[in-house]
């Protein structure tokens, strides 16, 4: 792509994904846009949601979330709009409109939308005291009902509901978790792991449900209790939803962009509007949505290199991403299978005086999957050995104990 002599690179939203594809434009030689404006529907400039758990439970501030200082922007030439989200798109002008009113014009648009938290579209749910943990707002929020209530229900048993009912556990409340799985995290974790991470979560005070849904959350004015699939009823003052997410696509479908669960990219993040291009949570390549931070980083990565014009043949081609967590003070990382099945062996090392486990699936002297809690430094060693799909037949023995013993026995 040429420099033009008024060019402008927009961007819609201003995330961890958004952040790094302004970093990687801004590290290259070559600038192909003569200004980059950023409209952002949040308040607060780019910041690391992964500390947000941090800062609901009070083990960090608000003031180190910060992904850059503003004096970067100012330094780079981007114009930040915080709190003014983009509400329309004109393909045939290649303008934006904003919440305000504001009409940009584009040479190229990209929507870094993100997700929004989804609802299980249980009764009850509109109820005031009924929330989501997403962003910054949200976790402002949920500290400051912290202060004013002590019973909390956080639904879902994935990153997020833990972290949120962890951080709400140690802010003071009583905190009860509920999952519909049989077992916590039963998309990274095995059965005998996700038991591990709920005696963790026991023992640090918050309770447990399993193989558990809402049916009904009860309450006139104000929330009053959760009723359960088994008919139990929870009294709370609070419930938190963290059941997965959905990608954002009205904007784009309003303005005619070909979606399906997510907005429709191809292997170099462009839509079926070769001049607007779509990354992160909120866009979907062949059947695949995205809902890490690592894919997005790397179609950032993509991103930048075809508007930059510097690789014209740059794809972003999806690929498995280990799983890697830490949950409460306890590393996880998962890789591959998680579960054993009929053709698979098992090798299983556990500590559990120092509440370490490791168990790793192997199918024909290739590793498979690998999980592991509370001791993950071979995860990486791990994960390549199954992208590699190597023979580990001469050191199989020695496999559970890591890299090192296994490049010993070799």
């Amino acid at each position: 792509m040429k420099v033009q002599s008024e060019s402008t690179l927009v961007i819609c939203g201003h995330g961890m994904v958004a952040q790094r594809l302004l970093e990687a434009l801004c590290r290259n030689r070559c600038k192909p846009f003569t200004r980059i404006v950023v409209f952002n529907g949040e308040t607060a400039p780019a910041y690391n949601r992964m500390q947000l758990s941090a800062l609901l439970a009070g083990d960090t501030a608000e003031s180190s979330l910060a992904l850059q200082p503003g004096d970067w922007f100012r330094d780079n030439g981007i114009e930040v709009f915080n709190g003014e989200a983009v509400v329309a798109i004109n393909r045939q002008d290649r303008t934006v409109t904003t919440a305000t009113g504001r009409l940009q014009s584009y040479t190229h648009l990209v929507l870094a939308i993100g997700s929004r938290p989804a609802k299980p579209g249980v009764p009850g749910e509109d109820l005031p005291g009924v929330m989501t943990f997403r962003d910054l707002d949200d976790t402002r929020t949920l500290i400051e009902t912290t202060r004013r209530h002590r019973r909390a229900v956080v639904v879902g048993g994935g990153f997020l509901g833990l972290e949120a009912a962890d951080g709400l556990s140690q802010r003071g409340m009583a905190v009860t978790l509920l999952h519909r799985s049989a077992h916590l995290l039963n998309r990274q974790l095995d059965t005998v792991g996700g038991q591990l991470l709920q005696q963790h979560m026991e023992h640090r005070g918050v309770k447990v449900r399993t193989g558990t849904s809402p049916t009904a959350l009860l309450g006139r004015s104000l929330l009053r209790a959760v009723q359960l699939d088994d008919e139990t009823l929870i009294s709370t003052d609070l419930v938190v939803f963290a059941t997965g997410i959905t990608p954002v696509t009205r904007l784009a479908r309003k303005a005619g962009l070909d979606c399906g669960r997510g907005i429709l990219v191809n292997s170099q993040l462009r839509t079926s509007d070769p001049a607007i291009s779509a990354l992160g949570e909120c866009c979907q390549l062949g059947d695949t949505t995205f809902g890490l931070v690592e894919p997005g980083y790397q179609q950032a990565e993509v991103l930048a290199n075809v508007l930059v014009g510097g690789a014209p043949k740059v794809e972003y081609r999806p690929m498995e991403t280990p799983t890697r967590l830490k949950i409460s003070g306890i590393p996880i990382f998962s890789c591959g299978q998680v579960s054993p099945g009929p053709d698979t062996e098992s090798v299983v090392w556990q500590d559990h005086e120092h509440n370490h486990y490791c168990r790793l699936l192997i199918r024909n002297q290739r590793l498979t999957g690998a999980v592991l809690l509370g001791d993950t430094r071979d995860g990486p060693w791990y994960s390549q050995r199954i992208r590699q799909q190597d023979d580990i037949s001469r050191y199989r023995d020695h496999i559970a104990f890591g890299k090192n013993y296994c490049e010993a026995a070799a």
